[in-house]
């Protein structure tokens, strides 16, 4: 069912305009507010830059209800992120941001692509927190890029990267103490910053199973996408499971 056939207004009761954009997992629509948006969490799940599709079931609602969580904890600890409220199951009410074309990945962990590329085993620790950016071109296929290629490319400035370098460091220690509460080692995460209509920075798109790699922290058990996208079947049970011990946090 999509969105435009299970949810047709707005937070006010207003009638829903035209649906602005469909990507691999979501949608988003307009509503009678220009500043303000729905995202529409869907069932779908893609790997290796869509090459790998299928459906999971109420895997929106888990990832909604996960993104909404997090980011409601994040808020109140002073990040500025796009999140308003949740809806219900699978709808989002957002402010609607002019999205900057990186793609930040935080490495606390070795794993994916990272240890493939360099030949690390994966799990492995380092000393030090790996930033990386991505070029958000999906004719490119996303290629790694530096702050440098970014300012030849005009999608920031040095200033603005040093901002979402600051806000991304805060967030990574917000989420590792959060999900060591509940037992999760944070192995590694990608996110995407906007601004708004004021000009603003925040946090825009979703913090998931789908976005962040998490491991049981005393079994080492994959509790995220690459239970999907390795073939290690109980995808649902791993998102269920993430969702569980979250909603348990004080």
């Amino acid at each position: 069912m999509t969105m435009q056939e299970d949810y047709k207004i707005d937070e006010k009761g207003m009638p829903m305009t035209e649906m602005l954009y469909e990507g691999k997992a979501k949608q988003v629509f307009a509503t009678g507010n220009p500043e303000v948006i729905i995202i529409h969490y869907k069932d779908d799940a893609s790997a290796y830059n869509g090459i790998k599709r299928a459906q999971i079931a109420n895997k929106g609602e888990w990832n909604n209800k996960i993104s909404s969580i997090i980011y409601e904890r994040l808020e109140k600890e002073g990040i500025k992120t796009h999140f308003i409220r949740r809806i219900d199951d699978r709808n989002q009410l957002c402010k609607r941001v002019k999205v900057i074309p990186i793609e930040v990945i935080v490495r606390n962990r070795a794993a994916g692509s990272m240890a493939r590329r360099l030949g690390l085993p994966e799990g492995m620790q380092p000393k030090n927190t790996i930033y990386e950016y991505c070029y958000k071109n999906d004719e490119l296929n996303d290629p790694l890029i530096n702050e440098h290629h970014a300012v030849a490319l005009g999608i920031s400035t040095y200033e603005e990267l040093d901002e979402i370098h600051g806000i991304t460091e805060r967030i990574n220690c917000l989420l590792t103490e959060m999900f060591a509460r509940i037992g999760v080692t944070l192995v590694d995460f990608k996110i995407e910053f906007g601004r708004t209509a004021d000009g603003t920075l925040v946090l825009s798109d979703e913090l998931s199973p789908d976005t962040c790699r998490l491991w049981d922290a005393d079994t080492q058990e994959k509790l995220d996408k690459d239970r999907f996208r390795r073939d290690l079947g109980r995808v649902g049970e791993a998102y269920n499971e993430i969702l569980s011990r979250l909603s348990r946090l004080d």
